[in-house]
């Protein structure tokens, strides 16, 4: 949705679950003035160190911005996670906007969320989008509008986000290697990169970085036979690099592990932000 908005990629996409591991800001600028929009990390109920550092980094989000946007993805049932996460928003009504998003597809539980949203709070705005389709984008975008405090701009009108290019870099190199891994793989990697450089006279940038797993067995499913399977997230990600960037990028990728990185305090406080 917000890469609709904004008309530009922001944040990475997939079908995998927490995808999104970082506050992603987008800006979006028309003739009413300029939004930013801060994409969060979804809400999940677990235990595990790398899910509590996402749901506070969700939570703490609230208490920073001016609307709350409550997007619900409608092809899933609602479950303890929605539960938990309307009652975090009851205090947060007089600036909350709620979007059931997917409803371009026949069959899902937006009939079943609507009845439970508003049983819950006090009239809650509900709109019905597809940010796939655009269908009711516009009219999201203008009680957004409505909704929003008046202030400066924040950034200049060309912007679209804020994001470094490392982070931009590594972003897209985590969203290919998840669309080309299966199974736990997808949670089980990150990726850092360690090194940028401008080549001859700045006419394209040298970028070397490491995908992480956490087992060794994993480095194989990530390289793939031949090391066909790196070669084709390095290519994808430099097409979609050359695409977004002034210059062309060439990306040096190696896949390492990292046993239970998903435990180290430290690493996440790092890349979690």
């Amino acid at each position: 949705m917000i890469n609709r908005i904004c008309g530009h990629k922001v944040s990475i996409i997939s079908p995998v679950p927490q995808t999104t591991r970082n506050r992603v800001r987008g800006i979006y600028n028309d003739q009413q003035g300029q939004l930013v929009f801060v994409d969060t990390p979804g809400f999940h109920l677990s235990d595990k160190r790398i899910n509590r550092h996402l749901k506070e980094l969700a939570t703490k989000t609230l208490y920073e911005v001016e609307v709350v946007l409550y997007l619900i993805d409608v092809t899933r049932p609602p479950g303890e996670e929605e539960e938990a996460l309307i009652n975090l928003l009851r205090g947060f009504e007089e600036r909350l906007i709620v979007a059931l998003n997917k409803i371009d597809i026949s069959d899902t539980h937006a009939a079943r969320i609507r009845e439970e949203l508003t049983s819950a709070m006090d009239e809650p705005g509900i709109h019905l989008i597809s940010a796939l389709t655009g269908q009711g984008v516009d009219a999201l975008l203008q009680a957004i509008w409505d909704r929003a405090p008046e202030g400066e701009r924040m950034y200049p009108e060309d912007y679209y986000t804020d994001q470094s290019p490392d982070f931009r870099i590594a972003e897209i190199i985590r969203e290919k290697a998840i669309l080309q891994t299966r199974q736990e793989v997808p949670h089980s990697l990150y990726v850092d990169i360690s090194d940028m450089e401008m080549k001859d006279r700045d006419r394209y940038l040298w970028v070397r970085g490491f995908i992480y797993v956490e087992r060794e067995s994993q480095k194989g499913i990530v390289v793939g036979k031949g090391g066909e399977k790196i070669k084709t997230i390095i290519r994808e990600a430099e097409q979609e690099c050359n695409q977004l960037f002034p210059y062309e990028v060439k990306l040096d990728i190696r896949v390492k592990a990292r046993p239970k990185w998903r435990k180290d305090e430290g690493l996440l406080t790092r890349i979690i932000n």
